[in-house]
């Protein structure tokens, strides 16, 4: 017998909505960038360790405060109470990101265990924690999302794709790392972060033009 989806009408967010969000959290990874290059005169090359921790420390609030917004069942389900999800989201999603990395060949040693943790807290707030504050413990909606890939809502769009931006970026990424050039960049975990927020910040314009076109598309049907 097949179970019908639950269709929460919760699940749809305006155009507006998701660009003021997207536009913050970037805005957030900008200002993250430029503090540590011309407050603390670090970037992901010299000092790939604190420039990291800047950068999270900075989009965290950001993304939890926004997200949070857009909880499941609000009657259920209080502001702060999404707030506490995506902050227990974010060492859960972290852990998971160490897993996936040493399983693909990322370093491991206690030399590179500080800038493996900024790395996958940082990984945690583009894959993990958006999900976490909007659909907390709901398996049905991370099932469809991440492993079925099946998006209904614009909400969706603008946890998935980004996301997914954020795993094909990192993964992108790495491949210099083995090559022989003997560049700094190409150290544990530089072109890796580069990668991710690449296709971070891909995955956010991407899902806002979607969005968009999705909006267009019912607004005609409505028409």
């Amino acid at each position: 017998m097949k179970v019908k989806e639950d269709k929460s009408p919760q699940s749809t967010i305006s155009s507006c909505q998701e660009f003021f969000t997207q536009v913050c959290c970037g805005l957030a990874l900008a200002i993250g960038f430029w503090l540590a290059h011309n407050v603390y005169s670090v970037n992901l090359v010299s000092d790939p360790k604190n420039t990291l921790r800047l950068i999270w420390a900075i989009e965290c609030p950001v993304v939890i405060l926004l997200f949070s917004c857009f909880r499941q069942k609000p009657e259920k389900c209080s502001y702060l109470k999404a707030v506490a999800r995506g902050l227990l989201g974010l060492p859960a999603g972290a852990l998971l990101n160490v897993l996936g990395a040493w399983a693909l060949g990322a370093p491991v040693g206690l030399q590179y265990l500080e800038k493996t943790i900024n790395w996958s807290l940082l990984m945690s707030l583009f894959t993990f924690v958006p999900a976490a504050s909007v659909y907390g413990s709901s398996w049905t909606d991370w099932h469809r999302i991440f492993a079925r890939t099946k998006p209904k809502e614009s909400l969706d769009f603008m946890l998935c794709l980004p996301a997914h931006g954020a795993v094909i970026g990192a993964w992108f990424g790495a491949w210099p790392m083995p090559l022989d050039w003997e560049r700094p960049w190409q150290d544990w975990p530089i072109c890796v972060s580069y990668g991710a927020v690449a296709g971070y910040v891909a995955g956010m314009v991407g899902s806002f033009g979607l969005a968009v076109l999705c909006g267009g598309q019912k607004q005609l049907k409505a028409d």
